[in-house]
């Protein structure tokens, strides 16, 4: 079986793939000007702008949902697995994703705002919604939102269930299967309560896991601040294979870097469009902006934490494609969290291993309370207005069964898979985004057009000629 998800694995996340996320980053960063830097102070004036609704949750809650996504083991084991595979180079790599990334979740955010409509007295809307309405490829949308469920429902959930059976057994010795029990039993006591209570919990639990994680980043930081330049160079050095002990591994590093990047920040995969449409706002490109916001928080601050105290202390081994290592500082451990909990034991003995599982269970759960909820929304598409509780509780099943199968599977399987779901989710919605790019490019601009008259910007779809997204007007 692990052949022939090994050979899966390699036809979706082929280099077409990452030249098309890339190229799409940087299409989307000229389209629009680069709203990375010319709308920073935007993002975060909106990040706590609006309040929820009956029908919708606020832009801080949506924000908080679609960071529950982006934040989450890949900010741990995977920038660590990146560091191993790619080298110190695959951190730029991871950055230049994220920077190029964000002008492409405005877009898929902006997207789902404008598309949302409205399922049993919620907002709903992705690329499933927007992709029939503003494309009006039907079976496309059926596509995306079939490769969807299975992908956050069955696929994914098992990665960030195994990283937090296999850190809590390291810190603790906790066995795999109380730990999957565990954290299968938490699940279903929070997604039995709907969206609502998703954006309540992770309004709650999201702040405070980074805020802890990143505090612990910043003590081990001012401790080798000393350090940070020669760090950074590194970085650099070795993601341009300027760097003699990681020469020959250029294309690893690029590949490893952009594929733990998308899998950490999700910018152009077609997670974060779920939580976006969910918002209750009164301009769609202000959502957009706010989720572009989130893909910063991820890979800029979180991502760049973990990588900072693990190169800080050496607590890394690098993989070298012919065999054996380029590099190996700490013989015996496995790709994954233990780098991250060897770092940080390395300043703060007998703490790592304790702090990384109880961070990894903060930040798994959460992502695993969101890919629930985006599962949640494309069978809310499949099913339409339709009283489908057997399906609802059909998917909750399926959820929490790969939710624990997670905890007992091999970590290189669960990875492996969980890859093949986000490259599928990121080839279905990037072709959809760049054929779809016009509404969102017209809403940015009308965006800044009633922002430069000083008004507080409001959206009508008519008058810009939008056609199918009937809530807006």
């Amino acid at each position: 079986m692990e052949e022939i998800v090994g050979v899966i694995n390699n036809i979706v996340w082929s280099n077409a793939l990452i030249i098309l996320c890339l190229g799409s980053g940087i299409y989307f960063s000229i389209r629009t000007g680069f709203l990375q830097v010319r709308y920073l102070k935007d993002m975060v004036m909106l990040l706590f702008g609006g309040e929820s609704s009956q029908k919708g949750v606020s832009s801080f809650q949506a924000f908080t949902i679609a960071i529950s996504g982006r934040v989450g083991t890949g900010n741990i084991a995977g920038v660590a697995t990146a560091i191993a595979m790619g080298g110190p180079g695959a951190v730029f790599w991871m950055w230049s994703i994220a920077f190029l990334g964000a002008a492409s979740a405005y877009v898929e955010a902006t997207l789902g705002q404008i598309y949302k409509q409205v399922n049993n007295d919620q907002y709903r809307g992705g690329p499933a919604y927007y992709i029939e309405k503003g494309l009006g490829i039907k079976w496309y949308a059926i596509v995306f939102a079939v490769a969807t469920i299975m992908s956050t429902a069955l696929f994914l959930p098992g990665v960030q269930s195994n990283s937090i059976a296999l850190s809590a057994n390291t810190a603790f010795g906790i066995p795999v299967e109380w730990t999957g029990a565990f954290v299968t039993l938490s699940l279903a006591l929070i997604i039995f309560g709907g969206v609502k209570r998703i954006g309540r919990v992770a309004e709650l639990v999201v702040p405070f896991m980074a805020g802890a994680y990143m505090l612990m980043a910043i003590i081990i930081i001012l401790m080798n601040i000393k350090e940070v330049p020669s760090i950074f160079a590194l970085i650099f050095r070795s993601a341009f294979d300027l760097e003699a002990t990681f020469s020959g591994i250029f294309g690893m590093a690029v590949a490893w870097g952009v594929k733990r990047g998308i899998y950490s920040n999700e910018a152009g995969q077609g997670t974060a469009p779920h939580a976006a449409a969910a918002a209750e706002v009164n301009h769609p490109a202000k959502q957009g902006l706010v989720q572009a916001f989130s893909v910063y928080v991820d890979t800029f601050f979180v991502c760049t934490a973990t990588a900072l105290m693990i190169l800080f202390t050496g607590q890394y081994n690098v993989v070298n494609p012919e065999g054996g290592f380029l590099v190996e500082h700490v013989p015996g451990l496995t790709i994954g969290s233990d780098f991250t909990q060897a770092a940080i034991n390395t300043h703060l003995p007998s703490v790592g291993s304790g702090f990384i599982s109880i961070a990894l269970l903060f930040f798994a759960f959460t992502t695993i309370m969101a890919y629930y909820y985006i599962a949640e929304t494309n069978l809310s598409y499949l099913i339409g207005k339709k009283q489908g509780k057997i399906y609802l509780y059909g998917l909750r099943a399926l959820i929490l069964v790969a939710t624990f199968y997670g905890t007992i599977k091999t970590a290189e399987l669960a990875w492996t898979i969980g890859d093949i779901g986000v490259g599928l989710m990121a080839w279905l919605n990037i072709i959809a985004i760049l054929m779809l790019r016009k509404p969102a490019l017209l809403a940015l601009k009308d965006y800044k057009e009633q922002k430069d008259a000083g008004k507080d910007p409001v959206f009508s779809a008519k008058k810009l000629n939008i056609k199918n997204a009937e809530l807006w007007d």
